[in-house]
């Protein structure tokens, strides 16, 4: 009942979110990566942990100084996901770990956000189905 009630769960809650410095700094050395501009995936399978998807997001103090400005586009990233996680939830049985990285230089509008974030996670099921069907 558990998985179900994950399954359907809008939420991003605090299971959900990657904290673990250990496996972040795995993520940036062993992990994969996937970019549909401005938005990088980087995702590392990872052992068995409570929910199937730990996520993560970042943003550039290089690109953008202001620390404001950083966190609206780091709501605004967790956001998009949490609207379209499921589009990964449902297609996936090993665990992940994702830490999503914003690469573009100008706060972006939410809607644009948003496009791109169903076409990474698109993105993601197909290179994960192409990995398990070959």
């Amino acid at each position: 009942m558990n998985a179900l009630k994950q399954q359907m769960d809008a939420s991003f809650g605090k299971k959900e979110k990657l904290k673990s410095q250990k496996l972040i700094g795995k993520l940036f050395t062993e992990g994969s990566s996937l970019t549909v501009f401005p938005i990088k995936l980087i995702y590392l399978e990872t052992p068995c942990q409570e929910v199937s998807i730990k996520a993560a997001v970042t943003v550039p103090k290089k690109n953008f100084k202001s620390a404001v400005h950083r966190n609206r586009i780091k709501r605004l990233l967790r956001e998009s996901y949490r609207l379209n996680k499921d589009i990964v939830f449902n297609n996936t049985q090993e665990n992940f770990a994702f830490l999503f990285l914003y690469l573009g230089k100008e706060i972006p509008a939410f809607a644009d956000l948003e496009s791109k974030m169903k076409l990474l996670l698109e993105k993601f099921n197909a290179r994960i189905h192409e990995k398990t069907n070959a």
